[in-house]
């Protein structure tokens, strides 16, 4: 019985040096690995999880001049004033509504362009067209909406010239509330859609070419071997971007809703994140809008683990 007993006491030990001589040995190998990893985990801590601690600031009365822990704590009364906001819900749905299409319209379309860039056979073309494609990803929101108004301009833009040709009316884009819409969508893609074919194309090099050439055998023509090969093999990594996305649905970006708005419809353009703006910098109302953002967050947390369920639920590969 006693050499039962220290057997047991000794083998949770004997499995934790293993682990720790396990993990000793991968320091070392790896160290160079490693050592490349320590900018960017001091660049998290700095960055994204230090200022988690301002998110305090959602239950206190904040005061610059007394500072976070000095000033009076309220409990709940900022998210009674946000939910008591004039405008707030609506607000909510503009940004639920521009997501969701963005999402609808936008997630499909770097897939879409990926599929064809992997079709095109002459290198020099495929190069060309890449990089004009990627273009856009690194301008300024402020010049890419210079660049659509003047493009939209019903007096000297491309585009209403162009309808006037063919002979329709011309449109106000950036003053009606449908159209301004349309214009926020399709801008996001034009501006996100080539730099995200990267990640699909760098998927598909992953693809065993062995299948390609049974394919091929087989009488396989490009369509059935998109549809058969390609697609099935770049699924994963197009179910993980989605989850990322959906984890997105209640953040939106600033910068192109600033770019892009004006006060014709400010209906439909004011989300949350010109609210954050208007009211926490301008008005400095800094603890209501940080609750807010813990909302905000919140919400795109459950998202993403409610997507990432449902994806593991169904046997596809999740995040985790």
């Amino acid at each position: 019985m006693s050499s039962e007993l220290l057997a047991t006491e000794i083998k949770p030990t004997t499995e934790g040096r293993a682990r720790k001589s396990g993990f000793s040995k991968e320091m070392r190998k790896n160290y160079d690995m490693y050592l490349m990893l320590v900018p960017a985990i001091v660049y998290y801590l700095i960055f994204s999880y230090t200022p988690m601690f301002g998110l305090v600031i959602a239950f206190k009365d904040y005061n610059i001049f007394k500072g976070v822990w000095e000033s009076d704590w309220v409990g709940l009364s900022n998210f009674k004033e946000m939910l008591n906001f004039p405008g707030f819900y609506d607000m909510v749905r503009n940004t639920l509504v521009l997501n969701v299409l963005s999402l609808i319209f936008g997630f499909p379309a770097p897939i879409i362009l990926a599929l064809m860039l992997n079709e095109v056979r002459q290198k020099m073309f495929k190069r060309v067209t890449q990089s004009l494609l990627y273009l856009p990803h690194f301008m300024s929101w402020i010049i890419m909406g210079g660049i659509i108004y003047n493009l939209l301009s019903p007096q000297y833009g491309f585009v209403n010239m162009v309808l006037e040709k063919l002979g329709f009316e011309k449109i106000f884009f950036m003053v009606s509330e449908s159209w301004w819409i349309t214009t926020y969508v399709g801008s996001g893609i034009w501006a996100g859609a080539g730099w995200g074919t990267i990640i699909y194309l760098a998927a598909m090099t992953a693809i065993d070419p062995s299948l390609y050439e049974a394919a091929v055998v087989d009488g396989a023509g490009r369509w059935r071997k998109i549809v058969h090969i390609t697609i099935p093999g770049i699924m994963p990594t197009v179910i993980i971007l989605l989850i990322l996305n959906l984890g997105h649905l209640v953040s939106i970006g600033y910068e192109h809703i600033l770019a892009l708005q004006n006060p014709m419809v400010g209906r439909v353009s004011e989300v949350i994140s010109t609210f954050i703006y208007n009211v926490g910098i301008k008005q400095a109302n800094f603890s209501m809008t940080t609750a807010v953002g813990l909302l905000q967050s919140v919400i795109n947390l459950i998202l993403i683990l409610g997507a990432n369920y449902f994806a593991r639920a169904m046997g596809k590969e999740g995040l985790w």
